[in-house]
């Protein structure tokens, strides 16, 4: 559990959880959705967002990997919070031009922090950081936004991935039960 903004965690909560049948990235189907482009769209939220993602990273990172699509605007906010470049991961390598599967300085030999939107299985997160480490990238944590695994997993220890969220699931239902 982090040490959580319960006005932020309020917040994000109001403005992202939908109610509904969603099927999730990892084909679970959910009562609950988190449309973090609801947050992410919102400039003052996203920094508010960006500000605590940018207290976790750990002190040596030299660049941050911000996952398409949702990773990328929050990356980039980080970035110009903190000052560390960024690199931008596709799903797929390009079929044109450079046909890079990451776009920006290189990474090889660098100290990476991932930065994602949400996490509930990490499957995003488990194919950037093998395409990173394949690369050379040094790759061992990763901080999200919000990680809405079950408390008792953690869908990236087949990794060795640290998960550092600014939000988990917990912190949103306690946030809605508060303002309810």
């Amino acid at each position: 559990m982090t040490d959580t903004d319960p006005t932020l965690a309020a917040d994000v909560d109001a403005v992202c959880r939908l109610t509904g049948e969603f099927t999730l990235r990892s084909g679970q189907v959910s009562t609950e959705y988190f449309d973090k482009y609801l947050f992410e769209a919102d400039p003052v939220l996203l920094q508010r967002v960006a500000r605590r993602m940018a207290e976790l990273l750990p002190g040596d990172t030299e660049l941050l990997a911000g996952l398409e699509l949702g990773g990328v605007p929050i990356a980039t906010a980080v970035a110009a919070i903190t000052g560390i470049p960024v690199v931008f991961v596709r799903k797929e390598p390009k079929t044109y031009g450079t046909a890079k599967l990451a776009e920006g300085p290189p990474f090889g030999g660098r100290r990476v922090t991932v930065i994602e939107d949400v996490i509930t299985t990490g499957g995003a997160v488990r194919d950037a950081t093998r395409a990173l480490r394949d690369g050379g990238a040094l790759v061992d944590v990763v901080v999200c936004a919000i990680d809405r695994s079950p408390q008792d997993q953690t869908p990236l220890a087949d990794l060795g991935l640290e998960i550092r969220s600014a939000l988990t699931k917990a912190d949103l239902d306690a946030a809605r039960a508060t303002a309810g």
